[in-house]
């Protein structure tokens, strides 16, 4: 899926709360892709970057994948087209969420 366009259905806007774990604070717009099934039943986790503002949709490129050691799950990062991150960038635009897993940006998109 790296470097596909994709829609992604933002159900934790820029600056809302995790609905079960209330002390995590989204800095960046989350959420699902619609169709996209995951290992864990649900449908596909992915994390915003490169919009500052809270989103309810958002279509952009997949420019990276984050892996999960100690969970079934990956995250795809998506920015926009054109827009890109270092690795380090991607990791600390996601710490907020991805400091209580062993996870890890796995691949990233190559322009």
């Amino acid at each position: 899926m790296l470097g596909k366009t994709v829609t992604v259905t933002v159900d934790r806007p820029l600056g809302s709360f995790h609905p079960v774990h209330k002390d995590i604070s989204y800095p960046i717009n989350y959420g699902y892709i619609k169709g996209i099934m995951a290992p864990d039943g649900e449908e596909q986790d992915a994390y915003i970057l490169g919009v500052d503002v809270p989103l309810q949709t958002f279509t952009g490129r997949v420019i990276a994948i984050i892996r999960r050691a100690d969970d079934v799950e990956e995250k795809w990062v998506t920015a926009p087209d054109g827009v890109t991150f270092t690795e380090e960038e991607i990791r600390e635009a996601v710490r907020f969420q991805e400091q209580y897993f062993q996870s890890e940006v796995a691949e990233m998109w190559e322009r």
